[in-house]
Formats: C-alpha cells, structure tokens, sequence
C-alpha cells in the first residue's frame, strides 16, 4: 500500500477506536435508544440523497438493518450506558470475527481452517479472561449485552456477504434508513417520550458534537474511505488495520475519561487481539494445493464506527462485504460507545450536561 493510503486506514481505525470515548459522551446527553437512533438518522440524511441506489435487493437492506442498526448498536449502547466501560467495549467487539466465522460455517457452508479454529479459541480465552475481570470490578449486565451486541453483528457481517453490495458506502447510507423508526419506538416505549424530549429540548455543542461524529466520521467518512482503500487493494492488506480499532479505543478512554486498564485486560487485549488475527486470516493462505475458498472478514465501526433488557434514561445530561471475489475478505469496522459503574433509570444520580 501507498504510504497514503497507509495513513487513510490507520485514521480510519483511531476514528473508530476513538467512537467508544465519544460514544460514552453522547450517553451523558441522551438516553442510549434516542442517541442510537440520532446516529443513524444524521448518518443517513441528506447523505442518502447523493449517493446512488445500493444495488442489491432490498431484503438485504432491511435485515443489515435490523441487525446492525436496531440490534447490534442499540444493545452496544445501552450496554454502555449500564456500565461497560468505553476501552473495554471496544476490545469485546471484536469477538464478533467469531460469531461471523461461526454463522458463516452454518449458514453459508464455509468449513473454518484448522488455523482459523485455533483463532476462535484464543479469542474466546480472551473473552473469559475478560469477563472474569470485569465481572470483580465492573456491571456484568453491560458485559453480557455488549456480547450480544457482537454476536448481531456477525449476523449483519453474513447477510452483508450474501448481499455483495458493490458500494459499500451507498448500502451502508441506505441502511441507516431503516434502524431509524424502529429505535424511536423502542426509545418512547422503554425509555419514555419526557426523557427523550428533554434530552432533545437541552441539547448543547457538546451533544450535538457527539451525534456528528458517530454519524458523518465513523459512518460517512470511516466507510466512504474503507471502501475506496478495498476497492483499490485486497481485503488481505486492508483487514489488519481494523486490529488496530481496540488500541485506539482502550488509549483514548484512559487518557480521555480515566479508564484504568488493569493487567487482566491487557492479558485480554493480548489474546482477543490475537485470536481474530488468526480467525481472520485469508483461508486460501492456508489451504496451500487443496485450493481457495472464500474468506469470511469483518467490518466495525461505528463504529462506528461501520447498535432488551432494562432500558435506562440519560446518564448525566451515543462492513460491508466486498464480493470481488473468493480469495478475498471483508473487514469488519469495528464501531459498526466509560466509567464501570452501572447506570441508573434515574437522571438524578448524574449531573445535567449543562452542569
């Protein structure tokens, strides 16, 4: 790669590690459903006026949607907003490169390499090297939804292998459209119509900060940016920066909220980090004489980052595949969002953002 183009994907992936920070900003302003749903109508308008029609059948549009608006970012948020803090969130997605290779062997028939196993149980060891030290030190609720959150987005990363937008940013707009109405019922169902105005009604810069940033820099400018850098090179030489997602979010989080990151969790980063370097190995490297099969990536996010349990109000005042071919594979953007204490339904516990 250009040493240019080197740079394009190394910001890309600090603007998505760095989401989480902002992501757990943004909760301190609205309540987690409201703020999910803010993303993605911003992301989407007036963006789906200028981009051309995403090019695939429209059932793929609305199941990425489901599943990676409505489920994925809506448990990721609220997982956040229970207490999962914004460095270790980021690092805990990335579990979803097993849930895609997992999914993929089931519902597309892809048989994962020895290699690629070996990958899975480094990463799930990760995981519990993880859960165990969050679960002494932090809300194991936000924990188990964060997971959750990855498993749906190796859903949303399988139907978006089926759906081989050749646009990734066009399809990733249009799918921004449909988390849109179905997050706004669920916020005035489980978190109420006054909390939601109220957020609205007080809103400042630094809330309408955070909606422009998980919207136009993870979304619009994170994907329009990945997939020039996949249009222009293999999945192969673009996949690894998206490794780098985890390093971006644990490090702003320490230096901008204090998160402290304990050995435990860097024996956990370590792991996890290492575990879907392996599971996200192109199979054809491996296979040698016995011929390629398609590689299954992942994307994030925004991260994108490329979101029911208790709902919460307000905390003090929030991959597209690439089918060119079958050696290739799709990297998944890691957003596709913290202090450790759980969040409560009352606003009261927690200064008002004009505080």
């Amino acid at each position: 790669m250009r040493p240019a183009h080197i740079a394009l994907a190394v910001l890309v992936a600090a603007a998505w590690g760095v989401n989480f920070t902002v992501i757990e900003v943004g909760l301190d302003h609205f309540p987690p459903l409201l703020f999910c749903a803010l993303r993605f109508l911003v992301a989407a308008l007036p963006a789906v006026f200028f981009v051309g029609p995403p090019k695939v059948a429209w059932r793929w549009v609305l199941g990425v949607g489901l599943a990676l608006g409505v489920a994925k970012f809506g448990l990721l948020f609220i997982g956040m907003h229970e207490g999962m803090p914004a460095g270790l969130s980021s690092l805990v997605l990335q579990i979803q490169a097993v849930f895609t290779a997992l999914f993929a062997a089931v519902f597309l028939a892809e048989r994962p390499t020895r290699v690629r196993l070996l990958g899975m149980g480094v990463a799930l060891a990760g995981i519990a090297v993880a859960a165990a030290d969050e679960g002494t030190s932090g809300p194991l609720l936000g924990f188990v939804l964060v997971i959750a959150a990855a498993a749906f987005w190796g859903v949303s990363n399988v139907l978006t292998r089926k759906a081989a937008p050749p646009d990734a940013l066009a399809f990733m707009v249009w799918v921004s459209l449909v988390p849109v109405l179905p997050l706004l019922g669920l916020s005035l169902m489980f978190e109420g119509a006054d909390p939601d105005l109220q957020a609205l009604a007080r809103i400042d810069w630094a809330g309408a900060g955070t909606i422009v940033y998980v919207a136009w820099v993870t979304t619009v400018f994170g994907f329009g940016v990945w997939g020039f850098l996949l249009r222009t090179y293999d999945a192969s030489a673009v996949a690894p920066f998206s490794l780098l997602v985890p390093v971006f979010g644990m490090s702003s989080a320490a230096l901008v909220l204090g998160e402290g990151i304990s050995p435990a969790r860097w024996l956990a980063a370590a792991l996890l980090v290492g575990g879907v370097a392996l599971t996200s190995l192109p199979a054809a490297r491996w296979r040698g004489a016995r011929g390629p099969r398609a590689a299954l990536g992942q994307r994030d996010a925004s991260g994108p980052g490329l979101p029911l349990g208790r709902l919460l109000r307000p905390r003090r005042p929030a991959a597209a595949a690439d089918a060119r071919g079958p050696e290739r594979a799709v990297p998944a953007a890691p957003e596709p969002a913290g202090t450790s204490a759980s969040r409560t339904p009352s606003t009261a516990s927690r200064p008002s953002p004009h505080g």
